[in-house]
């Protein structure tokens, strides 16, 4: 806990609220944070002053940060939306996430930590997301410092951690979406080829029944029709949802600008 009264007490420092911010990292120009580092994309028209939103972006296997920062699917959405870009990188452009409390999950709290001296961020919207193998290192941070962090959201696309996790911590919210057809990270049906099983951990960390709202369609494109699944009677207001479409494995268009929409108060567009 001293991570979180440490990082609040520099929230609430006046002078820190008055900036200047060290604004000396952008995208290609990574921050450093001891031997490691992360990208950084500001949103489209920012004042300067206004505290932000922070989205934390995990890439891919094999990929790393600098690709988050420029992807349409990623900060095309953040950018739009007043929403701070983080995009840490991975060592050897992977992440360990297969056990609790790994470097890499102490490696995301200092980023966060670092990224609070050089911007004002909103300390009530610091949201975790990640794509494929990133997805399962963004499970991870919620699982382990989920409320430490103060996650508002998880975004999850197309990797879960294992349906046997025991999360030590929970975020406020969880998003996932995941195909029917990924045959990268296959679709964690459940028994009896339950569709909503991906989500069943989180549904039981947040103290959710297992009676979901009506399902219904929603599509931003319109070759890609999705289904959201979703539960709003988990304890102390959390609630899970769950996206599923016919199709494998990617990022969906729209599928990111419309959960920060819904999540920040937006009447949802895209891009």
């Amino acid at each position: 806990m001293k991570y979180v009264f440490a990082l609040l007490a520099l929230w609430a420092t006046p002078a820190f609220a008055m900036g200047p911010w060290q604004r000396d990292c952008v995208l290609d120009v990574p921050c450093a944070v001891g031997d490691r580092s992360y990208h950084v994309k500001e949103p489209d028209d920012w004042d300067g002053t206004s505290p932000l939103p922070v989205l934390i972006h995990f890439h891919g296997w094999q990929r790393t940060g600098a690709l988050p920062v420029q992807h349409q699917r990623i900060s095309g959405a953040t950018r739009r939306r007043g929403v701070l870009l983080i995009a840490p990188n991975g060592n050897r452009k992977t992440w360990d996430m297969w056990s609790p409390e790994t470097e890499d999950v102490q490696f995301a709290a200092d980023v966060l930590a670092d990224v609070a001296k050089r911007y004002p961020i909103d300390p009530d919207n610091i949201l975790v997301s990640g794509y494929s193998y990133g997805s399962i290192m963004a499970w991870r941070v919620a699982c382990d410092r989920g409320a430490e962090m103060k996650i508002r959201a998880l975004l999850g696309i197309s990797g879960t951690l294992r349906g046997t996790e025991e999360c030590a911590e929970t975020p406020d919210e969880v998003r996932h979406v995941h195909g029917l057809k990924d045959n990268v990270l296959d679709f964690p049906f459940g028994p009896g080829n339950d569709t909503t099983y991906p989500v069943k951990l989180w549904r039981d960390a947040l103290g959710c029944t297992d009676v979901a709202d009506t399902p219904y369609d929603w599509a931003v494109v319109d070759f890609l029709t999705l289904t959201r699944n979703s539960w709003a009677d988990c304890s102390g207001g959390s609630r899970v949802s769950l996206d599923i479409h016919p199709g494998g494995h990617f990022i969906p268009h729209g599928w990111i600008g419309r959960q920060l929409d819904e999540l920040l108060g937006r009447t949802p567009t895209y891009p």
